[in-house]
């Protein structure tokens, strides 16, 4: 099983093979039928929708960052994160974060927000968001919401305002 990963920005002929990731990587189809609402959404900025590929050409990871609010400062949220169940823990989902991350910092965005696995993301450099005072409108888990400095700005307080596919 190949360790090495091509990450780009996805092509329409990829969205079937995305699609696909997305709904074998979670237990219902949400996080799928979300990417296919956020491609509609003002959010959507199709460079920063990328894949992982093997050597072949097979989409097999896939990160996702779409625009999103901190109080009233633009930022992006890295959601959803997938890869293909017979391809985690190669490599591939990380490949595509870090591609996603890259790129978002070479276009000039300077702040990405996740909900997510608080043991995975701080390898990406996330910390928790309440630390610095970043809270959203719902409930969740201290450690699950995490904040990402793309540049030397400090990251900005207030609440995440998502794009309404999120429903947030």
């Amino acid at each position: 099983m190949s360790t090495h990963w091509i990450t780009r920005a996805e092509t329409d002929s990829d969205i079937p093979a995305i699609r696909a990731v997305v709904r074998a990587a979670f237990d219902t189809d949400e996080e799928a039928d979300l990417v296919d609402w956020l491609r509609t959404d003002p959010s959507w900025i199709k460079e920063l929708s990328i894949v992982a590929t093997d050597a072949e050409g097979t989409v097999v990871g896939y990160a996702l960052l779409t625009r999103c609010h901190i109080g009233d400062t633009e930022a992006l949220c890295l959601a959803p994160c997938a890869v293909a169940p017979d391809h985690q823990r190669t490599g591939a989902g990380s490949a595509a974060v870090r591609a996603a991350l890259d790129t978002a910092a070479d276009l000039g965005e300077r702040f990405v927000v996740v909900l997510g696995h608080p043991t995975y993301y701080p390898r990406f450099g996330f910390t928790r968001a309440s630390e610095h005072r970043i809270k959203l409108s719902i409930e969740v888990p201290d450690d699950a919401l995490m904040a990402l400095a793309l540049a030397d700005d400090p990251l900005p307080s207030g609440t995440v305002r998502y794009a309404t596919p999120f429903g947030i």
